[in-house]
């Protein structure tokens, strides 16, 4: 691993039915998730992609990524821009730092709209086991 180093992106499109079965899963009842309607009623454009859905993408980059070699030790994100269910994202990994040893890395993790513009920032370190 190198600072600067990218790894491979994920591409993802959040459907309704993806949206519904994560509220179940997380046992997450606010309606934004899965009731259109009612996230239109509230000024959304759609349904809201839950921000730990954002984050649990992000993730996947790394651990996908870096593979079962590597733990995850700390991660940190905001999600900086809500998206709805339909938008093409697409999350990112790059390495930022890595230890004398190269046993330990820091990497900065992102979530883009299919307009190019952030959903989560976030960064993340992991540990080789």
């Amino acid at each position: 691993m190198e600072a600067g180093q990218k790894l491979p992106d994920l591409v993802l499109v959040p459907s309704a039915l993806q949206l519904f079965r994560y509220s179940a899963v997380t046992w997450n009842a606010h309606r934004v998730h899965y009731d259109e309607a009612w996230a239109r009623h509230e000024g959304h454009a759609g349904l809201l992609v839950h921000s730990h859905l954002h984050a649990a993408n992000a993730l996947r980059v790394v651990t996908d990524g870096l593979g079962p070699d590597w733990r995850i030790t700390h991660v940190a994100y905001r999600i900086v821009r809500p998206s709805t269910a339909g938008r093409t994202l697409t999350a990112t990994a790059e390495v930022t730092a890595v230890s004398d040893d190269g046993r330990e890395i820091d990497l900065r993790l992102a979530e883009l709209d299919d307009g190019g513009m952030p959903c989560l920032e976030g960064t993340a370190r992991a540990v080789l086991r």
